[in-house]
């Protein structure tokens, strides 16, 4: 057995928002948490979290297979053809398991981003990659077939010139994608809370994007009904990325936000819904553009703090997500 100080506690089975309120609270590892007692890990969650953590780590439910089955989720990442967006989520690309939002203003790029990822899951083991299946939950419309059809061809060239005689061809891609259109947010709920009979009948599927979350949640739906509707999407999403070891990709818009410490007649952009959703997520990620430039940015992490205030720049070209060759710098 490791020495538990230097298990980290992303290692855990503990949600995102609940590890990064502990690094907040100065708990970084496994030995930190079982010196503390729940009164004084409630400082950095609430009473009931403290008290599920402790009772997790006190029946020592960490075993080996955990351990196992995290690697595995982080070597079978599911990369996004932008090495530097693949390295602020971590190295590889999108972990399985997780939850992780791309969020920015119409015509950047998420849905770009969503294809591009729903085409690299199925890339083989052999290549590392998960070889898998993808769920697209379309809100909005913007998924085009022939779209899908340009990234896809871009992703076989590409693989081409990895391995001869990839077995990957446009068919094969188009039959592992299965594709849903929402028109509300009734539809959206009914569908998320009745997703496991569907991934246990499709069991290669390691990738569920929605594309996007925020879309049916912007009319004027009474607060409290939204707030409670969409905890209870987090909620499921988390327990599904979990339970059958997928990611999921959440698109999310923006929104004006008035006043704050610059002042009441201040407006800035910030990511749609609040953070009813924050806390699901390990990783939510800004795509921005500037002097015709697109860059994405970090802006949270539950494991990889360090990394917040790095901005990569990217592309997008008939092939799909790819990297710059001419890289610059975005500012402050």
């Amino acid at each position: 057995m490791r020495d538990a100080r230097s298990i980290l506690l992303v290692k855990l089975n503990i949600k995102p928002g609940q590890i990064k309120k502990l690094h907040d609270a100065g708990y970084k590892f496994l030995e930190d948490l079982k010196e503390a007692s729940p009164l004084s890990l409630s400082k950095g969650v609430s009473v009931q979290e403290a008290l599920s953590i402790i009772r997790q780590i006190k029946n020592d439910k960490l075993p080996s297979a955990s351990l196992t089955s995290i690697i595995k989720r982080e070597t079978y990442a599911i990369p996004t053809f932008c090495n530097g967006i693949d390295k602020l989520l971590g190295g590889k690309g999108v972990t399985l398991g997780k939850i992780v939002e791309f969020c920015g203003i119409p015509g950047i790029g998420k849905t770009q981003m969503g294809i591009q990822l729903s085409i690299n899951v199925q890339i083989p083991r052999n290549l590392f990659g998960p070889e898998g299946e993808a769920v697209y939950i379309d809100t909005e419309g913007s998924f085009i077939i022939q779209r899908v059809a340009e990234i896809a061809n871009g992703t076989i060239a590409r693989l081409n010139e990895t391995v001869e005689g990839s077995p990957f061809n446009l068919e094969t891609i188009l039959s592992r994608i299965y594709y849903f259109r929402i028109h509300d947010y009734i539809q959206l709920n009914a569908l998320i809370k009745n997703m496991d009979e569907f991934l246990n009948e499709h069991p290669m599927v390691k990738l569920i994007v929605i594309d996007s979350i925020a879309f049916h949640f912007r009319t004027e739906l009474d607060l409290s009904v939204r707030t409670r509707v969409l905890q209870m999407i987090a909620q499921k999403l988390e327990d599904i990325a979990e339970s059958f070891e997928l990611a999921v990709v959440l698109m999310n818009q923006m929104t004006t936000k008035f006043g704050g410490n610059s002042g009441p007649d201040n407006t800035t952009l910030t990511p749609a819904l609040g953070d009813v959703l924050s806390e699901a997520c390990s990783d939510r990620v800004l795509l921005f553009r500037r002097d015709e430039e697109r860059f994405a940015h970090l802006f949270k992490s539950a494991t990889k703090p360090e990394l917040q205030i790095t901005s990569v720049q990217f592309q997008i070209i008939k092939d799909g997500i790819r990297d710059c060759p001419l890289p610059s710098d975005p500012g402050q």
